[in-house]
């Protein structure tokens, strides 16, 4: 069919519909992206499943004669060891731990399967992973099958489709019978190696990352390395990499807690000092402002806390750096701590709440603290 043109894709540039009437190129379809390559020496840039027709999507127009196609290898062979990676491991998180997979996504870096049920344990995760990798070192053949809904259901499908005539199913040798549409290698040693990477959950499912061939070659010998930096930064050795990094976290969660222990410390103190330099209003109450630079960020709230628990005062405390402000007050001084943040926020940027005698804010552009603090001043001077 000859080249017709359409709005491009995502309206970046003029792009090409082309319709073949035979053609290798996927189509993004089952989880899988589409192939890419070229046509008549013409880039394709998408490839669609529109209907009976596979749509080929291209970057200009080509002539209505016979052309040559090719298909970019690396990418089709990577997305086919993902692809009959993924029926693997959807088998072996199947059989024995009872986890269906309900959705499936090849990623440009990392893929995925939904499973349903209770949440795998580690143990779950790499025993699956464990018990794919033997069968993909044992290089059992991948095959196609053709059949009906029933014919598969009797041969043992591994998840049943409703759907009628006659189906592609892929079958990985006493293994897995899975109907499926996508491209695969033709033996499990083609996939070349499995990686089970994380797990998190999503809505009712529990999301699980993988990596396959290729990809997994690349982020494991990526992870040593990483491994291996850890190591020398804290002198020991990779594999005492780990207890090295439990031992740092426990000894910054420790000097952590002593720092807010001495900030708290100091706030009791320096409140203090303020609150006695700190005039008093015509109202009776008084206003403390205090700008935060060079001092830790940590001591904004402990300072405000400790200024509010004056009788008649009201503490506001911005920190520079990063725009965070406190501000609270005694419930004598009788003003409306929400209210000015409202006003605040509806001159500089920011977001925030809280409660008629305390409330937190993180402004928009941090170089505005000053004149924040010296706007909700005047608020509450007024």
């Amino acid at each position: 069919m000859p080249a017709e043109p359409n709005a491009g894709i995502s309206g970046v540039r003029p792009a090409w519909e082309v319709i073949l009437n035979q053609s290798a190129f996927y189509p993004t379809s089952g989880g899988q992206p589409n192939d890419l390559g070229t046509i008549g020496g013409v880039r394709v840039l998408d490839v669609r499943d529109e209907g009976d027709d596979i749509v080929h999507i291209v970057e200009r127009g080509l002539p209505m004669e016979t052309v040559q196609a090719a298909i970019d290898w690396p990418r089709r062979f990577d997305h086919m060891q993902q692809h009959s990676g993924q029926h693997l491991l959807s088998a072996m998180f199947q059989e024995p731990y009872g986890l269906p997979t309900v959705s499936f996504h090849l990623g440009s870096e990392i893929s995925t399967i939904d499973l349903r049920g209770s949440e795998p344990s580690r143990d779950v995760l790499f025993g699956a992973q464990r018990a794919a990798n033997a069968i993909i070192f044992e290089d059992r053949a991948i095959q196609v099958r053709y059949g009906t809904a029933e014919q598969l259901t009797a041969l043992g499908v591994r998840k049943e489709v409703d759907r009628r005539g006659i189906l592609r199913a892929i079958e990985i040798e006493s293994t897995d019978l899975q109907p499926c549409g996508g491209t695969h290698v033709k033996s499990t040693g083609q996939i070349g190696l499995l990686l089970v990477r994380r797990c998190t959950k999503i809505r009712q499912d529990w999301c699980v990352e993988f990596v396959c061939g290729a990809r997994a070659e690349r982020i494991a010998t990526s992870d040593l390395r990483v491994l291996r930096t850890i190591g020398e930064r804290l002198g020991c050795a990779t594999e005492e990499a780990l207890g090295a990094v439990e031992k740092t976290v426990a000894e910054r969660d420790a000097h952590f807690k002593r720092l807010r222990a001495a900030l708290e410390r100091f706030a009791v103190t320096w409140s203090k000092s303020l609150v006695s330099a700190a005039a008093v209003g015509t109202n009776g109450v008084r206003v403390v402002t205090v700008l935060l630079r060079a001092e830790h960020p940590e001591l904004l709230l402990p300072l405000a806390i400790e200024l509010a628990k004056a009788e008649r005062t009201i503490a506001l405390v911005i920190q520079e750096e990063t725009g965070q402000l406190v501000f609270a007050q005694h419930p004598s001084a009788g003003e409306d701590m929400g209210a000015i943040l409202q006003q605040l926020l509806a001159r500089f940027a920011g977001k925030g709440g809280g409660t008629r005698d305390f409330v937190r804010a993180k402004l928009a552009d941090p170089a505005a603290s000053a004149a924040a603090l010296n706007a909700a001043e005047k608020a509450v001077t007024k």
